[in-house]
């Protein structure tokens, strides 16, 4: 497996050409267009309590907290400490969507406070991330072992040769098939009308569990406290919505 894919056309002189095409890149964009075309559709079809011009800056503060965040944690993911220049490109291409999520959450309430707009803006967001995720893991699959999403060996029958030879843990086919129970499970959710804002809780919670407990099964290098950054980003995450997480659990009894 490889980022890359090639394509052949035949030229007017009958000879063949290969070109290649950065897949995971392709679909990252591709991700990023259609989770924000189907939030316009989502929005024209909701009422929205909160002015287009908040909106507009709520954006922009989750657009710019996901992108440090993004990049933050993914270097923290793979530490990297060299001062020539592709250390330094290298440095800027690693992200993580972990990273983003959290981040862009910052980047809201950052924003929020600044223009002094006290409603729930999370909700609206739901679902068009998670298409997003969803065709973004689809690339990180195609990529093989070139993303670093792919599991330990195993000799399970899930086991799959990601490009190197060995069975492993095709960790973005789990995440997909997670994403697509819980935009089920959010989806019948909302149609109970909850309180709003709490859609959002409920996916960074969901969605953060799922990634504390997949990480066991990725071939992490750098651990503190036995743990992955990515593991400690999902306690940094339990911790801010910890009143949401004790309401579930009375609930739940």
């Amino acid at each position: 497996a490889s980022n890359c894919w090639y394509y052949r056309i035949m030229t007017e002189n009958g000879q063949s050409k290969n070109y290649k095409i950065n897949i995971h890149l392709v679909l990252e964009y591709l991700a990023f267009f259609i989770a924000f075309r189907y939030y316009i559709f989502l929005k024209k079809r909701t009422k929205d309590a909160i002015p287009n011009t908040n909106r507009l800056s709520i954006i922009l503060g989750a657009a710019l907290g996901a992108f440090l965040g993004s990049r933050i944690i993914g270097f923290l993911e793979n530490p990297l400490y060299s001062t020539d220049i592709s250390s330094f490109i290298t440095i800027l291409n690693t992200k993580t969507i972990m990273g983003g999520l959290f981040g862009g959450l910052l980047g809201v309430k950052l924003s929020k406070k600044i223009i002094g707009e006290k409603q729930s803006s999370g909700d609206l967001f739901v679902f068009p991330i998670i298409v997003g995720i969803f065709i973004g893991r689809i690339g990180c699959f195609l990529s093989g072992i070139n993303e670093f999403t792919y599991g330990k060996v195993t000799t399970l029958f899930v086991g799959m040769d990601l490009g190197d030879g060995l069975n492993r843990h095709p960790i973005a086919l789990y995440e997909l098939l997670f994403l697509v129970c819980l935009f089920v499970f959010l989806w019948k959710t909302k149609s109970k009308n909850i309180e709003n804002g709490l859609l959002f809780k409920y996916f960074m919670i969901s969605y953060f569990s799922f990634r504390f407990c997949i990480e066991f099964l990725k071939p992490n290098t750098f651990f503190i406290l036995g743990l992955s950054s990515i593991q400690i980003l999902c306690l940094i995450c339990y911790l801010y919505y910890y009143k949401t997480i004790l309401n579930l659990s009375k609930n739940a009894r």
